[in-house]
C-alpha cells in the first residue's frame, strides 16, 4: 500500500525517477512519457466528470481507478520478474478490456449509424470526452512505441486502445444521443 507523509523528496531534482521495481531511469525515458501520459487522461477524465452525472459519472469513476493501474502496470518493466517481486505487481487484466467491450455495446445499441465523421464538441460532456479520446491514442502511441523497445502488457495497450473506442461512443451518447453531433463538412470552407 502507498503511503504518502512527505511530498517533496528531492530525489527527481536531478532529472530522473523511479520506476516500480526502485530502477531510476530519465523522467524523459519511454516509460514515463506512456504511464504519465496516463496520468494526463486520468486528470481530463477528472474534468469530464463535472458534467457527467449517473450511470456515466460512474463508468467514468471505474475508467479512472483503471487508468491508476494501468499506470501502475507501465511504470513495473519486466514482466517476467513478476514472480519474484516482493508484492504481485499490479497489472492491467483481459476483464477490464471485456468490460470497456461490453460498455460501448451497451451505449452503441441506442446511436443511429455514423454517415460522417463528427467533429469533437456538441455538448460540454462530449467535449470533454473528445479531449480524453485524443490523450488516450496519444497514450496508446506512446505505449505501442514502448513495446518496441522494452516488454509491456498486452493488455494494457488493448485497454488503451478500446477506452479510445469508448470515450468516442460515450461521447456520442453525451450529445443527446448523436442526434447533437458535429457532423465534418469535407471542403465546406474552400
Amino acid at each position: 500500500m502507498v503511503v504518502l507523509n512527505k511530498i517533496y523528496t528531492r530525489t527527481g531534482d536531478k532529472g530522473e525517477t523511479a520506476l516500480g521495481n526502485g530502477d531510476r531511469v530519465a523522467k524523459h525515458s519511454a516509460r514515463v512519457n506512456a504511464y504519465g501520459t496516463s496520468d494526463e487522461l486520468n486528470s481530463f477524465v477528472g474534468v469530464a466528470r463535472l458534467e457527467a452525472g449517473g450511470d456515466m459519472d460512474a463508468a467514468l469513476a471505474r475508467i479512472q481507478n483503471d487508468l491508476f493501474d494501468l499506470g501502475a502496470d507501465l511504470c513495473r518493466p519486466e514482466m517476467a520478474k513478476d514472480a519474484e517481486a516482493e508484492y504481485p505487481p499490479l497489472r492491467v487484466a483481459v476483464t477490464q478490456v471485456e468490460r470497456l467491450e461490453t460498455e460501448i455495446d451497451g451505449m452503441n445499441k441506442d446511436l443511429d449509424a455514423l454517415r460522417s465523421f463528427i467533429l469533437p464538441g456538441g455538448s460540454k460532456l462530449a467535449a470533454h470526452l473528445h479531449v480524453c479520446r485524443t490523450v488516450a491514442r496519444r497514450a496508446e502511441r506512446l505505449a505501442t512505441d514502448l513495446s518496441t523497445s522494452e516488454e509491456v502488457n498486452p493488455a494494457a495497450v488493448k485497454y488503451l486502445n478500446r477506452l479510445s473506442d469508448w470515450f468516442f461512443v460515450a461521447a456520442r451518447a453525451a450529445n443527446n444521443g448523436g442526434k447533437d453531433d458535429v457532423l465534418w463538412v469535407p471542403g465546406a470552407n474552400r
